[in-house]
């Protein structure tokens, strides 16, 4: 019998129903409990911070949400259903990777393929709609321009506002973003916050967004859910992320500090965590 984290869950307050409701939700592979007891409503309009080391199940946690592995036990609801893969009440904000700059697919068609996959709209009446839907999540992350531009060549930073604009397009009542902030300078990494956050909220969308990086969300978090080798904490930035907090998850020292508006966490021994260490006092 698995063991539940010593962890006190704090759920949300809502008027209406949560866009995302997890109920004793447990995940292992084998012996290993990547995370149990997992209690979490996240409110429409919420944004939900997903923190931790590497391997504690940040992703897996998406890879549940989007239908793409199932519980070891508990229950989970989006949008008032079940979980299931292709649901189009679920944009979904990938990792940045750099593309070979001979992929010529335009970035309009990018963006369409969050309404309709690989299967085109049929008829006058759905591509006119089609069309007005995809320039629309264009003006909304400000890529009007890169409508017809190949992905290869645009930067970084340019293909990631497309992704947003991909996954906004078909109107999700939930928003999941795996580390979308990697390789990005610091200014698209404000920027892609930024616009997750203004055009989610717009739309009542609740954002988890699976992040190394805090401090480019910081500003923009209501709450975050801390992973920690089977561990957890839920609650607002100021409650969790403290010395106190991060030290009982990690079960060692963990010294946590505000310099210049940003955050320093040091002594978790992990290779992130150093580096943003060093990221934040050369800012």
């Amino acid at each position: 019998m698995t063991a539940k984290p010593e962890t006190e869950t704090v759920l949300a307050p809502t008027a209406t129903a949560p866009a995302v409701r997890l109920r004793g939700a447990e995940l292992s592979y084998g012996p290993r409990v990547l995370w149990s007891g997992l209690d979490l409503d996240v409110a429409p309009g919420e944004f939900l911070a997903v923190l931790g080391p590497n391997g504690s199940g940040k992703t897996s946690l998406l890879r549940v949400l989007l239908g793409l592995q199932q519980l070891s036990a508990g229950s989970v609801e989006i949008a008032g259903g079940p979980a299931r893969r292709g649901s189009n009440r679920i944009g979904y904000v990938p990792q940045q990777r750099a593309l070979d700059a001979t992929v010529m697919v335009r970035g309009s068609d990018l963006v369409g393929l969050g309404l309709d996959g690989h299967h085109w709209g049929t008829g006058l009446r759905g591509r006119r709609e089609r069309k007005q839907r995809v320039a629309a999540a264009l003006r909304a992350v400000e890529a009007t321009e890169y409508a017809r531009m190949p992905l290869g060549l645009l930067s970084g930073g340019e293909q990631q506002r497309l992704r947003v604009a991909q996954a906004l397009v078909s109107d999700p009542a939930v928003l999941l973003c795996d580390e979308p902030l990697l390789s990005l300078d610091i200014a698209h990494q404000r920027k892609v916050s930024r616009l997750i956050a203004s055009q989610a909220r717009e739309a009542g969308a609740a954002v988890l967004f699976v992040t190394h990086e805090i401090n480019p969300v910081l500003p923009l978090v209501d709450r975050v859910l801390y992973l920690v080798d089977g561990r957890f904490r839920i609650g607002p930035p100021d409650e969790v992320m403290t010395s106190a907090t991060l030290s009982e998850l990690y079960r060692t020292d963990v010294e946590v500090a505000r310099v210049g508006g940003r955050l320093v966490v040091a002594g978790t021994d992990e290779h992130e965590h150093d580096h943003h260490v060093q990221e934040a006092e050369e800012a």
